[in-house]
C-alpha cells in the first residue's frame, strides 16, 4: 500500500436548506471525524474540509415556500449547521460555503478549462418547461413514477427508493413541483459532460484498480450504471440562483448544482491554505471522499469525470459511502419532521456529544440500513458508557487518590496476568488503527471499548481494595496496571469521544495535545505521576427522557396522519372518469411473490370469475391478516406481468401522510362485482 505524504479528507456538503440530522451524522459526519481525528494522532498532514451547499433546487423550493430570498435561506442555515457541527465536535478544519467569492470564482474557473478544452457538448434540446411558474424545471423541479421501481414520488434526476440515477423525460406521468400542473417541453440550450466517453476509463479505474479496497455497495452500484450505460449529462440550468455560466450566450443558465458542489472541496481548501495545490494536485496525497449512498453516483462517477477532464487534479483513493440510518424503525424524512436534529439534541441534551457520537457509532450502516431507537440511545449510555469506561476510570483513580495520595503506585514482580493485561494495550490499539484504516469504524470503537472492559474486568477479579492491609505490594501493582490502561485508553477514545478523552485526560493531569497515537505503549504514566481528583464522566440516563423523546416523535407521527396534502393533477373530462370500471371484490387467497419485500400475490373473487393481482402492500399487511376482506378493484386496467406473474387490475389503496396503505372497502358488505360509481 502507498505511504502517503498527506491526507485530504472531504465530507458530502449538506444542504443549507435544514438543520443537520443524524441521518447526516451516522452516514457521513461522524465516520470522517473519527478518520480525520485518528491521522491527527498520528501525526500525519491531513485536512478535513466541509462547507454548505448553497445552491441545491431544495433551497430554492424552500425560498419559494416561506416567501424569502435563496440568500436568506441560505444564511440562516449555514448558521444553524455549522454551529451545530462545532458543539458537537466535528473537526473541520474548515467548514466554508458555495455562495462565497473563492467558490464562484473556482467554479466557473473549473467549467471554462473543461469548456476551453473542447470537453462538453453543446446541445438545444427539449426540457420541461412550467408554463404556470413561466420557467424551465430542474431535475428536482420535476416529480413523478420512476420507470425502474414504480415509486411514485422520483426526482427527474434520482429516484430515492431504489437508487436508480434518472433523467426528467424518463419519469412517468411529470408534473411541476412548484405549481403542480402537467410541465411541456420547450426548446434550450445546455453544455453536457459526455460521460458516456469515460465508461472504459471508469470500468479499469475503479471496478479493476479498486475492486480489493472499495466498499461493495460502492462498487455495486458504480458497476450498475456503467451496465446500464452511461449518457452525455447537463451540466447547466435554467435558473437564476447559482454560479453563473461563465461563457458568452449562457444568459439565464447557471452552473448545475452537482457540478458546482463537489468544486466546494477545492475552493474551501483554496480559502484553508495558500498551499492548497500540494492537496489537491500531488500524488503524494491521499483523497477520501465521505458521503451517503445517494451521492455515490455524484462522487465516483461525474466528480471523477470532471477531475480527469480537466487533467490536473488527484482522483479519490477511496469512497466509503455509507447506507441509510432509519430512525424507530421508520425511514428519516425531512418533510415528515422524521429526524432526531443536531441543533435540538445539543439543546436537550447538553454535555452529552459524546452519548450520540458513541451510540451512532455503534450503528454506522456501513454495510447496511440500520436503526436509530432511543431504547438503544439509553441501554448505551447506562450499561456501557456509565457502567463500562466511566465505572472503570472512576474506580480506578478513586482507589490511586485513596491509597497513593493520587500519585502512580511503583509495580513490584508483576505477575503473567499483569503481564497480560499490559500486552492488551498494544493488541486494542493494532485493532483499532487496522479497522478504521479500513473504514470499519463500528468494529474500531468496539475494540476501543474491549480495553475499558477488560479493565473492567481486571479490577473486579482481582480486587485491589482486598489487599490494601494483607499483601499491599499486589494492590500497588494492580491500580499501576490500571492506570496504564485508564492512560492508554483516554488517547484510543479520542477519535471516537473526544469531549470524554478531554476529560479523562484532566482527571490523569495528563497533556491532551502532547500525547499522540504512539504514545500508546504498556506504559503511559510512570510511578510518582501526580493524578486529579475524578469527577463522573457520565451520569444515567431515566426512563422519562427517553419517554419524553419517544413520545414528541409519537406527536410528530399523529401530526403527519393529519396532514395529507392534496396531489394536483390534470383536470379529466367525465367521459375520462366512465372509462374506469371499479368494482368489489373479494380476497380469497394471499401470498408473498418471492425475492420481493412489497409484492404480494393476491387471488380474487369477482363473482362471476376469479383474478390475480400483485399488490405493493406486504409491508402493511401479513397475507393471512387480509384473507376475506372486500377491496375495490380497478377490473379493466392493462394486465401487465410484474416479478413473472401476470396481474390483471389493481387494488386501491389510501395512503396518509406518514406512508402507511390502507384498504379502500365498502363500508358494509355488498355483492361482489358490484360497481362504484
Amino acid at each position: 500500500m502507498k505511504n502517503y505524504k498527506r491526507f485530504l479528507i472531504t465530507a458530502a456538503l449538506p444542504y443549507a436548506n435544514g438543520p443537520v440530522h443524524i441521518g447526516h451524522l451516522a452516514g457521513v459526519y461522524v465516520p470522517a471525524d473519527i478518520y480525520a481525528r485518528f491521522l491527527r494522532l498520528k501525526n500525519k498532514d491531513v485536512i478535513y474540509v466541509c462547507g454548505s451547499d448553497e445552491h441545491g433546487v431544495p433551497i430554492t423550493l424552500k425560498a419559494k415556500k416561506e416567501g424569502k430570498s435563496p440568500q436568506e435561506i441560505v444564511d440562516r442555515y449555514h448558521n444553524i449547521i455549522k454551529k451545530s457541527f462545532e458543539e458537537f465536535g466535528i473537526s473541520f478544519d474548515i467548514y466554508s460555503r458555495t455562495s462565497s467569492k473563492t467558490h464562484y470564482k473556482t467554479a466557473s474557473g473549473f467549467f471554462k478549462n473543461l469548456y476551453e478544452k473542447g470537453v462538453f457538448e453543446e446541445k438545444v434540446s427539449k426540457q420541461y418547461y412550467d408554463e404556470e411558474a413561466k420557467q424551465f424545471l430542474a431535475d428536482r423541479y420535476i416529480v413523478g413514477t420512476c420507470p425502474k421501481c414504480g415509486y411514485d414520488k422520483a426526482y427527474g434526476d434520482q429516484c430515492e427508493k431504489c437508487g436508480s440515477s434518472l433523467s426528467p423525460l424518463e419519469l412517468i406521468n411529470p408534473v411541476s413541483a412548484i405549481t403542480g400542473t402537467k410541465p411541456v417541453l420547450k426548446e434550450t440550450k445546455h453544455w453536457y459532460l459526455p460521460l458516456d466517453k469515460y465508461e472504459g476509463w471508469l470500468r479499469e479505474w475503479i471496478l479493476e484498480g479498486h475492486k480489493d479496497d472499495w466498499k461493495p455497495n460502492v462498487l455495486g452500484q458504480v458497476k450498475s450504471w456503467l451496465d446500464d450505460g452511461l449518457r452525455p449529462r447537463a451540466v447547466t440550468r435554467d435558473l437564476d440562483w447559482g454560479v453563473p455560466v461563465p461563457v458568452e450566450g449562457a444568459e439565464g443558465k447557471v452552473l448545475y448544482v452537482w457540478f458546482d458542489a463537489p468544486i466546494g472541496y477545492i475552493s474551501a481548501t483554496k480559502e484553508l491554505t495558500p498551499e492548497w495545490e500540494k492537496y489537491w494536485k500531488s500524488e503524494d496525497t491521499k483523497l477520501v471522499h465521505f458521503i451517503g449512498k445517494d451521492n455515490i453516483v455524484f462522487h465516483c462517477i461525474i466528480f471523477p469525470v470532471m477531475l480527469k477532464a480537466h487533467g490536473e487534479f488527484i482522483l479519490p483513493d477511496n469512497v466509503p459511502a455509507n447506507e441509510f440510518l432509519n430512525l424507530e424503525n421508520d425511514k428519516i424524512s425531512t418533510s415528515r419532521n422524521w429526524a432526531v436534529w443536531l441543533n435540538e439534541y445539543l439543546e436537550e441534551f447538553p454535555g452529552k456529544q459524546d452519548v450520540l457520537r458513541y451510540v451512532i457509532t455503534s450503528i454506522i450502516p456501513e454495510t447496511k440500513d440500520s436503526d436509530f431507537t432511543w431504547k438503544d440511545f439509553q441501554a448505551k449510555n447506562n450499561n456501557e458508557l456509565l457502567a463500562i469506561l466511566g465505572n472503570f476510570i472512576n474506580r480506578t483513580t478513586t482507589l490511586i487518590n485513596k491509597y497513593y495520595n493520587g500519585e502512580i503506585p511503583q509495580p513490584e514482580n508483576l505477575n503473567d496476568d499483569d503481564k497480560n493485561v499490559l500486552e492488551a494495550i498494544i493488541k486494542q490499539k493494532e485493532l483499532v488503527e487496522k479497522n478504521i484504516e479500513k473504514y470499519r469504524f463500528r468494529d474500531a470503537q468496539l475494540e476501543m471499548m474491549n480495553l475499558f472492559r477488560l479493565g473492567n474486568k481486571y479490577l473486579t477479579e482481582t480486587e485491589p481494595w482486598k489487599h490494601q492491609k494483607t499483601n499491599p505490594n499486589l494492590t500497588k501493582n494492580i491500580l499501576y496496571v490500571s492506570s496504564q490502561i485508564a492512560a492508554a485508553g483516554a488517547i484510543l477514545a479520542k477519535p471516537f469521544l473526544p469531549f470524554t478523552s478531554e476529560k479523562i485526560f484532566q482527571i490523569l493531569n495528563l497533556n491532551n495535545e502532547e500525547l499522540k497515537w504512539e504514545d500508546i505503549k504498556e506504559e503511559v504514566l510512570q510511578s510518582g505521576h501526580k493524578i486529579n481528583k475524578p469527577f463522573l464522566l457520565f451520569e444515567k440516563i431515566e426512563d422519562e427522557v427517553v419517554e419524553k423523546q419517544i413520545n414528541k416523535l409519537k406527536e410528530t407521527k399523529k401530526e403527519n396522519s393529519s396532514k395529507v396534502e392534496l396531489e394536483k393533477k390534470d383536470e379529466i373530462e367525465f367521459t375520462d372518469f366512465e372509462k374506469m370500471n371499479l368494482v368489489t371484490a373479494t380476497i380469497l387467497e394471499a401470498e408473498k411473490v418471492p425475492k420481493t419485500k412489497k409484492l404480494l400475490k393476491l387471488l380474487l373473487d369477482l363473482g362471476s370469475e376469479k383474478r390475480t393481482v400483485v399488490s405493493g402492500i406486504a409491508e402493511f399487511y401479513k397475507p393471512e391478516e387480509i384473507i376475506g376482506k372486500q377491496v375495490v378493484l380497478l377490473e379493466n386496467l392493462k394486465p401487465r406481468k410484474i416479478r413473472g406473474v401476470e396481474s390483471k387490475g389493481m387494488i386501491l389503496m389510501a395512503q396518509d401522510a406518514g406512508g402507511k396503505l390502507v384498504f379502500v372497502s365498502p363500508e358494509e358488505k355488498i355483492n361482489n362485482a358490484s360497481k362504484i360509481s
